[in-house]
């Protein structure tokens, strides 16, 4: 705002024009007549002040309580409302403004001498990147990560009554950006947190591919029949924590309490991570998802994860008195007949090295799109096929491209290449033996028949095998495995 000052005086009823009409610029004094430290060198009050003005608008005068930040566009004044959402007015439409507190009223004693209660489990939280319980900086209005175990107390007090918190920052990443790298760090860090004594741990994360990382730490821990020595679960936050409806604290405080209290992973039962997110548009109940078998379905509901081909495995009820865990009945019968695994002391990395073609069926596939593969090297395509798994490689008479697609699928896999296919639907089986192109697919190498597993845990699992070096016949017979749970023999 450049040297432009509010056109407003402090006097003992506050803030009020230095004269009528507001055409004029007051000096901005405090009680004893000199400029106070709640005043910025613009003439305005300080950033981060807790203010209360009146304006007039065309729909008559309003009266805006809430905390200032730096203004939106030249000549304007911006405050955070109480709601969490920001209003901006001309400062030439402010009647009145009265400085209720300081910049220094909000953060005073937010971060004071961490108490813990000996008895609880000690809880690692794992930053990757998101908004889930950070603060404001209300010197842009944006929010920020506040995450040594003092800040996130501070912010979600609450935790303390669940676990003994510590906290270890991977990252601050747009969940997109996210690469196998990404995955064997959480992976790596997860086993850290145990050897130091955790009960379980907490990956915050960006919310839209938060399920993906999560298929991919438990094929990394259980994908070779071990399980994780602990509860792992993914929280993030489809609100972010300025605004009133955030979902984030209640998330956070339901992962912390089932990593602290949940039951133990068996590692085959799709527990061996878990996603928890709000089971519905509410707040109170939050849905413990099967880490290997969920997805993000909606851009910007609370409730966007939804289970894949099983139901959640638990809800944790946050009310303010605590929280309780109900499980689910066939999660519970499933825990009682699984088999004992022992537990995963060096997780499987994901080889970086490997690279997957990903291709979606329809009228825009092409040949040379699976001639690339080939020539640059990528060890396996996975295709998102129609329905049942189905490509477009039948020529109707009218289109021969799809003869063209089915030849170059067929050189592909006859060179080496992995292909494998799972379904745009989202939901239900592949099954390639229901209508004659499944089986033309079957006999050009196509892997997927008899699956369940969800599309975006077929990318880990494949990346996961692959991994590993499994090839040929045993690559086949693992993907039909059941590995930690993500393909359950009944949907």
């Amino acid at each position: 705002m450049g040297a432009a000052t509010l056109p407003l005086s402090f006097n003992d009823s506050g803030w009020t024009p230095a004269n009528s009409p507001l055409s004029s610029i007051g000096a901005l004094m405090d009680r004893s007549g000199t400029r106070g430290d709640m005043v910025a060198e613009d003439g305005l009050p300080q950033v981060g002040s807790k203010v209360r003005l009146n304006a007039s608008t065309w729909n008559g005068p309003t009266v805006v309580e809430g905390v200032l930040l730096a203004p939106s566009a030249e000549g304007c004044i911006t405050v955070k409302l109480l709601n969490g959402y920001n209003v901006t007015h001309r400062l030439d439409n402010v009647t009145d403004l009265e400085v209720v507190a300081g910049p220094d009223a909000e953060s005073a004693g937010d971060e004071g001498e961490l108490v813990e209660d000996p008895g609880l489990p000690v809880v690692f939280i794992l930053h990757t990147g998101g908004t889930i319980a950070s603060k404001v900086d209300y010197s842009t209005g944006a929010v920020t990560a506040r995450f040594e175990p003092e800040e996130l107390l501070a912010a979600v007090p609450e935790l303390a009554r669940h676990a003994r918190i510590r906290t270890r920052k991977l990252g601050n990443m747009w969940s997109d950006d996210i690469r196998p790298q990404h995955w064997n760090r959480m992976a790596s860090a997860c086993t850290e947190a145990f050897a130091e004594g955790a009960a379980g741990v907490v990956i915050t994360h960006g919310t839209d591919t938060m399920h993906i990382s999560a298929a991919a730490v438990a094929f990394a821990f259980s994908g070779e029949g071990g399980r994780p020595a602990g509860r792992i679960t993914f929280t993030g936050s489809q609100r972010s924590s300025d605004r009133g409806s955030t979902d984030g604290v209640q998330n956070l405080i339901a992962a912390v309490h089932w990593a602290a209290h949940g039951p133990e992973p068996a590692g085959g039962c799709a527990d061996s991570t878990t996603l928890i997110m709000h089971a519905g548009s509410d707040d109170g109940v939050m849905a413990v998802h099967p880490g290997c078998a969920v997805r993000k379905d909606h851009s910007s509901r609370r409730d966007a994860f939804q289970s894949v081909n099983q139901d959640p495995l638990a809800d944790v009820d946050v009310t303010q008195d605590g929280a309780e865990i109900t499980l689910e009945d066939g999660y519970a019968s499933r825990r009682q007949q699984a088999a004992a695994r022992e537990v995963c002391e060096s997780p499987t990395p994901f080889s970086e090295e490997v690279r997957i073609l990903q291709l979606v069926s329809g009228s825009q596939l092409y040949a040379d799109q699976i001639e690339i593969a080939g020539s640059a090297g990528y060890d396996a395509i996975l295709f998102h096929g129609t329905g049942l798994g189905h490509l477009p490689l039948d020529d109707p008479g009218d289109a021969p491209e799809n003869t063209a697609v089915a030849d170059a699928l067929g050189a592909y896999v006859g060179a080496g290449g992995v292909a494998v296919v799972t379904t745009q639907c989202i939901r239900g089986p592949i099954h390639l033996d229901v209508y004659s192109k499944g089986r033309d697919q079957q006999d050009l190498g196509v892997l997927g028949h008899g699956s369940t597993c969800s599309p975006e845990a077929s990318l880990a699992k494949l990346h996961h095998l692959l991994s590993r070096g499994v090839s040929g016949d045993e690559l086949a017979a693992a993907w039909t495995a059941d590995l930690v749970g993500e393909n359950p023999d009944t949907i």
